[in-house]
């Protein structure tokens, strides 16, 4: 088995790369995991048939495009294409829609699994607070208990506050880009603690089942490519 992912960002994919690993151990299935993050999440071309600019770098701008190329590749398959990205202010269960219609239409014969982290990666990361106490024993408990799970409150400084009680007013107040340096140190490592059983993110749950059942329903396949499969890069 083979399982693609493409996530938004670096540091979204440190966090997948080791939940899918885990949910992998889990289940005691072997398979190679390849995540391919990008340049931000940029939005779907208005014409999804169209090919997207040579300068397109985003998650969203290539994803037609690339739905199509993983169809010609691994069409028929035992390969899982994975869809992650941050949901944002956009209503998670229209955006999860509007992706599945966009794997379907071109990677029809290649399985696909959407996951939406509720607003941003970091409701995740706060889904498993074991993991978050390990990377972070000095945390401040009391503004976790504040915290609502999978709320769009502004979900990175509710982190923030949480990891940095000390100081988290001057770190929200530098706010992008040098907040990204922050996200990513998040990023790698709460997620080295992390495990799916723990996680209570209802978003990271949604994705969770979706990715299960995709697995326990794949077909075996011999161990060497079929002739004329080619593997590909992007």
């Amino acid at each position: 088995m083979h399982i693609e992912v493409l996530t938004e960002d670096k540091s979204g994919s440190v966090v997948v790369e080791r939940l899918v690993t885990r949910l992998l151990e889990e289940e005691k299935t072997e398979a190679t995991v390849s995540v391919r993050p990008h340049r931000g999440c940029g939005s779907l071309p208005s014409d999804w048939d169209d090919r997207p600019s040579k300068y397109a770098s985003a998650l969203l701008d290539l994803l037609p495009a690339k739905c199509r190329a993983y169809n010609k590749v691994y069409g028929n398959s035992d390969t899982i294409l994975v869809v992650i990205m941050d949901s944002d202010s956009n209503d998670p269960d229209e955006l999860r829609t509007e992706l599945y219609r966009v794997c379907k239409k071109y990677a029809r014969d290649v399985r696909s699994v959407i996951g939406l982290c509720t607003e941003e990666i970091e409701a995740w990361l706060l889904g498993d607070i074991k993991a978050v106490m390990k990377a972070y024993p000095d945390l401040d408990l009391e503004a976790y208990k504040d915290y609502v799970q999978d709320s769009v409150c502004g979900t990175w400084e509710a982190l923030c506050r949480i990891t940095f009680p000390d100081n988290y007013e001057s770190i929200i107040e530098i706010g992008y880009p040098a907040i990204g340096h922050y996200k990513a140190r998040w990023a790698e490592v709460i997620s080295e603690y992390m495990e799916p059983g723990n996680n209570v993110s209802p978003s990271f749950i949604t994705f969770k089942n979706a990715l299960l059942t995709a697995l326990r329903n794949s077909t075996p396949i011999p161990s060497s490519p079929r002739p004329g499969v080619r593997r590909i890069s992007f």
